[in-house]
């Protein structure tokens, strides 16, 4: 299954994709995750120990796959199967590749950067059989460049508030205008009942799948730099609720 991680800034889209990434490797899945957020915030909720290089920074082998060292032509679909072992951090059954910036394709640059990274998302996205979890940048803006087109959920994260169940809104409906299919919205920072309803009679006429509780644990670990994966078991129950519901309406 592929999935991608969206909503307004500040939603908690980087720990729900690691709460993802935890209850899948739990489940003794392979699980690989692309940091496309510019905040490149998901190893240290992740706690992966080790240093990881942005994709886009890696000129020498941008231009080596592209062929663009010693020509202004340069190949729009390199070679990118074998970056995930060469290049991403792992532990485990974890796999960590950092995106790095991408220039926007209205920029009017089609660069070798952009080749390189698109082609990788297309081969992660179309090729690969593990668990893909894409963790997006913040609002609607990456949707444009069809980097979501071919996964199997896309989940928009939002909080009880005004602006960002508006968020919600406008990236489901940017969404569909794309074609896709499978969209659930999943609301965060849940502190009482009425937060809770609040949230399900704002999100009327989205896919709805669950509620995460908001728990002091994950705020204290993110001060003190650490992963949140035995802290936090509520919110981890919740996630896998939310993932058991996304399963039985793929398979349908």
């Amino acid at each position: 299954m592929k999935i991608a991680v969206s909503g307004k800034g500040g939603t908690g889209k980087t720990t729900f994709t690691a709460g993802l990434a935890w209850v899948l490797q739990r489940r003794g899945f392979r699980v690989i995750l692309i940091d496309a957020d510019p905040a490149m915030n998901l190893q240290l909720t992740l706690g992966l120990e080790g240093s990881v290089v942005p994709l886009s920074e890696m000129k020498e082998l941008i231009q080596e796959r592209t062929e663009s060292e010693t020509s202004p032509v340069f190949k729009l679909n390199p070679r990118v199967d074998d970056i995930p072992e060469k290049y991403f951090l792992r532990q485990g059954n974890l796999l960590l590749g950092v995106m790095g910036t991408i220039r926007a394709a209205g920029s009017g640059c089609t660069c070798p950067e952009n080749a390189f990274l698109k082609a990788l998302l297309r081969h992660l996205i179309l090729r690969r059989e593990e668990f893909v979890i894409l963790d997006m940048e913040a609002g609607i803006e990456h949707l444009g460049r069809g980097t979501t087109m071919g996964i199997d959920w896309l989940i928009i994260l939002t909080e009880p508030g005004e602006k960002s169940v508006q968020t919600a809104y406008r990236i489901d409906t940017l969404a569909r205008q794309l074609g896709l299919k499978k969209i659930g919205v999943v609301g965060n920072f849940v502190r009482s009942k009425s937060e809770e309803d609040f949230l399900r009679e704002k999100l009327k006429g989205l896919n709805l799948l669950g509620f995460l509780p908001y728990e002091e644990t994950i705020r204290e670990t993110e001060i003190a730099g650490k992963p949140f994966s035995e802290k936090a078991p509520h919110f981890l129950r919740a996630v896998e609720t939310i993932l058991f519901r996304m399963e039985d309406s793929h398979e349908t």
